[in-house]
């Protein structure tokens, strides 16, 4: 595994390269762990902290792709999932639109 998996070349790959770099990164995961017990080298527990970003790196491209295909998936449909409409805030999100007239 190269030393630092960097976001931007992830963006590239498609979803099963990505599905399998993180399976061979849970691995190495795996194997360091079981090497830390074994002798506990200092070495190993900072690879440890460097194959956790990865992975975190990995799923976090992994997961705006998704998110990104499904935006464009509800962009002519009438109404959207609840995680993929803005956030703002409570207040704001229950003001009067033109759509929606003063019920008085």
């Amino acid at each position: 595994m190269p030393n630092k998996v960097k976001a931007y070349e992830l963006q590239s790959k498609s979803k099963g390269d990505l599905t399998k770099q993180l399976a061979e990164l849970k691995g190495e995961l795996l194997s360091l762990r079981v090497q830390k017990i074994a002798n506990g080298s200092t070495a190993k527990i900072t690879r440890i902290n460097g194959v956790r970003k990865a992975i975190a790196r990995v799923l976090t491209v992994t997961n705006l792709k998704q998110r990104q295909h499904l935006r464009e998936f509800y962009k002519k449909k009438r109404l959207l999932p609840l995680d993929l409409r803005p956030k703002k805030t409570r207040a704001i999100r229950r003001q009067l639109t033109k759509a929606r007239p003063d019920p008085s």
